[in-house]
């Protein structure tokens, strides 16, 4: 569990939705912080960070992802969010090369958000983003090192219905899948991992 300034001036949708983040889960493998939110967006705005903190359940080291998420409200919403919320996340994780040269890792990203949201039951209007992948090559007093590679997605969509704590929760498994992490819910357990395969 967070602890959110529960914000008594703020309305009494957007503190609802502080309740939900609240409740929401939380993963283990990562480090969830509340940041300062952007002021300039909305009316109301509350912004996280996650950074990946743990191995996987083999102990075998996993790459480190980070992200970031924003949740806002205004009552007079943008037109192309269809809401009085928008979600707005952004997630990045190293990777291997040869997967990062492969021309359909960016579409496999979008589906690993995808089904991050419905996993959770977070049901969304008016989705877009971008998925990027990018492979460095040093030169110059870098030339020594091996290429590498990173899997970037940005995103934003509309909470509908439901808890927007389903929402925080789907952002993390977005995190954990991009770091490396079993596509499992929470306490699920591979069995290779479970019994030390």
């Amino acid at each position: 569990m967070i602890e959110l300034d529960l914000q008594p001036e703020s309305a009494p949708e957007f503190r609802l939705a502080l309740d939900q983040l609240m409740s929401a889960s939380f993963r283990e493998e990562l480090k969830i912080e509340e940041i300062p939110a952007p002021s300039n967006l909305a009316t109301h705005a509350v912004a996280f960070s996650a950074n990946v903190v743990a191995h996987s359940a083999d102990d075998v080291s996993t790459d480190s992802g980070t992200g970031r998420m924003v949740l806002l409200w205004d009552p007079v919403p943008q037109e192309s969010w269809e809401s009085n919320f928008r979600t707005i996340i952004f997630a990045k994780s190293p990777l291997e090369t040869d997967i990062g040269s492969d021309d359909m890792i960016a579409d496999v990203a979008w589906a690993w958000l995808s089904e991050a949201l419905n996993n959770r039951s977070a049901k969304y209007l008016a989705a877009a983003g971008t998925a990027t992948r990018v492979i460095s090559r040093g030169y110059g007093a870098l030339a020594g090192q091996s290429d590498h590679a990173e899997l970037e997605v940005r995103a934003s969509w509309s909470p509908v219905g439901g808890s927007v704590g389903s929402h925080l929760e789907a952002w993390q498994d977005l995190v954990c899948i991009m770091s490396g992490f079993p596509h499992l819910p929470s306490g699920v357990f591979s069995i290779d991992s479970k019994f030390g395969r």
